[in-house]
């Protein structure tokens, strides 16, 4: 039976100890803002379950000081997304993560399984569908949403105990934890991208000074987001974005046309974009990495190879392709011929020499 604690003086009761081994989930909405919001915390620590209300008058300083240290392990599923909704409480991050989707591929049974199937192979527990869409900031909670927030943590210690027997045998512990910790290190790294406008290849051919200002309102756009807490399109959707970057507006009367319909772009947030888009580019601001072009026929015979590599490699280790290096990477390494921080540690002595090898000036 799970605790409902939406005091302090609960979560104090419910003792929570830095050293444990923790089940953690979170649910939380992002249906009208940038960032998440947290609407409850799970956590399973041993055999009790307790259901955190971060929406009550409640302190929840001894919930992050326990998981905020490295001798906590926090076992989650697919962490990412939930890592973000727990930055407000937990600025520094988790100590240390047990990641049991990432635990899966490396123990060969597929990449980005979901919990419901990992639990239906590894427990034979079925678990409810129903609540996947829910609003999770209603009060008071269903006995529906309380049941499938219990289950999202019930059964995880018993994956991170199979799933940690399976790493061991196959000796692939120290690289689970590797990845586990880099995907701590990049939820910390909060800032936004410096280089946006390198994922818009359509724009590949477009002038250095529009691609310039491309990046100029993608960037406005990200730190606006982030500002009034609003999702991107609302304040500024993609085909605006290529649109007033290519052909910038007259003035504010032509700016409110193409823009009208956009719930986020008030008239505070229309005039700091028609200062983004007809003040003058400067020396800094063409200094950028350019849009890569559109792949020629060398570039993507030469990123067949290298995936062929990468798969080979990926097959003798029994693990998928995908968690050993993506397509991505190996286009960006093509690309910039700069060896992509995210292929360092155990992935670099395994792939670096052969694919290196394969590209043109090598």
């Amino acid at each position: 039976m799970a605790v409902w604690i939406n005091h302090t003086h609960s979560l104090l009761d419910f003792d929570l100890a830095p050293g444990a081994r923790i089940g953690l989930d979170t649910e939380f909405m992002r249906t009208d803002s940038f960032a998440p919001k947290l609407a409850l915390i799970q956590i399973e620590m041993a055999g009790r379950v307790a259901l955190i209300d971060p929406l009550a008058d409640i302190e929840l300083s001894s919930l992050a000081r326990c998981l905020g240290s490295v001798d906590t392990v926090s076992i989650m599923h697919s962490a990412s997304e939930d890592l973000d909704a727990l930055a407000p409480i937990l600025p520094a991050g988790l100590g240390t993560l047990f990641d049991t989707q990432i635990a899966t591929a490396f123990c060969g049974l597929g990449a980005g399984m979901g919990y419901q199937k990992l639990v239906l192979e590894l427990c034979g527990v079925e678990l409810p569908k129903g609540e996947t869409r829910s609003d999770w900031l209603r009060r008071p909670l269903s006995e529906s949403q309380l049941d499938y927030a219990s289950q999202d943590v019930v059964h995880l210690p018993v994956l991170h105990a199979e799933l940690s027997a399976r790493l061991d045998q196959r000796g692939y512990s120290a690289w689970h934890a590797e990845d586990c910790a880099r995907m701590l290190e990049r939820a910390r790294q909060r800032e936004p991208d410096p280089q946006p406008q390198t994922a818009w290849r359509g724009a590949a051919d477009w002038t250095r000074e529009q691609q310039a200002l491309l990046r100029r309102i993608l960037i406005w756009r990200e730190t606006m987001a982030r500002r009034i807490d609003k999702p991107r399109p609302w304040i500024l959707d993609d085909p605006r974005i290529l649109s007033l970057s290519a052909e910038p507006p007259v003035d504010a009367n032509e700016l409110m046309e193409r823009c009208r319909g956009l719930r986020a772009l008030r008239s505070a947030q229309r005039a700091e974009l028609l200062d983004e888009l007809k003040r003058p580019l400067n020396d800094s601001d063409l200094d950028f990495e350019p849009i890569p072009a559109a792949a020629d026929a060398e570039e993507r015979r030469t990123i067949r190879t290298m995936k062929e590599i990468v798969v080979g490699c990926a097959v003798k280790l029994d693990i998928p392709d995908g968690l050993l290096c993506s397509r991505r990477h190996l286009e960006s390494l093509y690309t910039t011929r700069k060896w992509p921080s995210a292929l360092e540690g155990w992935r670099k002595p395994l792939l670096y020499d052969n694919l290196m090898a394969k590209l043109p000036d090598a």
